[in-house]
């Protein structure tokens, strides 16, 4: 059988989740000195795990084990904006690449280690960014918390920032375009709602073997892009809200997607209704479907945070979502049936699943 891991952030230190079968599971940690862990990756290339964390206590750090999560080490060389701007106060988000490992910062901006983490250094083209003084913050703050990149082609990779919205690059991060034409953005005036930045972007993913498919859980809705980004539709007809955070693509089938809706921005964000689901397309969008075998359907007043959401490579394919209230829940068959796999962790921030060996 293939064995999987779930890596786990939260809000004091990172977890492991190993399974032979994936119905069985092992929770080891906490790891990273119980620090602030923001988002947890597996690099396979380099048999790394990486663990992007910190707060404006501790500062920013990049942490990183080669032995499969048993030792950790960490640095914050190079993760700094220059003398007079105001400094990094944590790392969120992290993708390899090709050699390049990329770490999204607060405030918004973007770093690269061509070291394997050991120093970094800023990508100041997005930084420098002609539209970067109308950079807002969101909710959470202003955030740089999504990085795609190409799986073809290392110089090509797309950022997500709360609240300004997606932007391109093809050339590693020298030159920058918004990505944001048909996304809405409801908490502007009337005759504004479709600007060139601003909107509030949650979650990317793209679609299976073709990355000109993105599809985009945002503040204001769902979206599909079948052109990289350079235009959005909206796919949220027949879903409960349009607001949520996380999104997962099936690994295999370009029409498949899962996304978890919550009740709104302004009502709780929590499960529609009080009643978990995933909600699953088939079709690309088209129509959609809820997932509620196994989830609580009454009393989940929990969220799930936008990158608490991820998906397997296994046949069939695994899900698994972490909530604010620090409970673990996993599919082994694609969303038909659900589980709780790890209960009364420390708030959870970003899920990913990996096969270490």
């Amino acid at each position: 059988m293939a064995s999987v891991t779930v890596l786990i952030g939260t809000r004091k230190g990172a977890f492991l989740a190993d399974s032979r079968d994936r119905a069985s599971w092992q929770l080891r940690g906490p790891f990273c000195a119980a620090w602030p862990i923001n988002h947890v990756i597996h690099d396979p290339r380099r048999s790394t795990i990486y663990a992007a964390g910190g707060n404006e206590w501790f500062g920013p750090a990049v942490w990183k084990s080669t032995d499969g999560g048993q030792t950790w080490s960490h640095s914050s060389t190079g993760l700094r904006y220059a003398e007079g701007e105001t400094p990094v106060k944590t790392a969120w988000s992290l993708a390899v690449a090709g050699d390049r490992l990329y770490v999204g910062v607060e405030p918004a901006g973007l770093f690269a280690s061509d070291d394997g983490g050991a120093t970094f250094h800023e990508i100041k083209g997005l930084s420098q960014h002609p539209t970067r003084s109308q950079w807002q913050p969101g909710g959470g703050g202003l955030i740089l918390h999504h990085i795609l990149c190409h799986p073809r082609d290392p110089g090509r990779l797309w950022v997500g920032i709360s609240s300004v919205g997606i932007f391109e690059t093809s050339d590693a991060g020298v030159t920058w375009a918004p990505r944001n034409v048909g996304v809405r953005c409801d908490f502007l005036p009337e005759g504004q709602r479709f600007p060139e930045i601003g909107q509030c972007v949650h979650g990317l993913a793209f679609a299976a073997g073709m990355p000109d498919r993105i599809y985009q859980q945002n503040h204001c809705g769902m979206y599909r892009s079948e052109d990289a980004g350079r235009t959005w539709q909206s796919i949220e007809a027949g879903l409960p809200s349009t607001f949520g955070f996380p999104v997962a693509a099936h690994p295999r089938d370009p029409e498949t997607a899962f996304l978890i809706p919550l009740n709104g921005d302004a009502t709780g964000r929590f499960m529609p209704d009080a009643k978990a689901a995933v909600w699953r397309t088939r079709d690309a969008g088209r129509t959609w479907s809820a997932c509620r075998n196994g989830l609580p359907q009454a009393h989940a007043y929990f969220g799930v945070l936008r990158q608490a959401f991820a998906a397997d490579t296994l046949e069939p394919a695994g899900l698994y979502f972490g909530t604010s209230g620090g409970r673990l829940f996993a599919s082994r068959d694609e969303g038909d049936s659900w589980s709780s796999i790890a209960e009364y962790l420390p708030t959870i921030t970003s899920v990913e699943a990996a096969r270490l060996s």
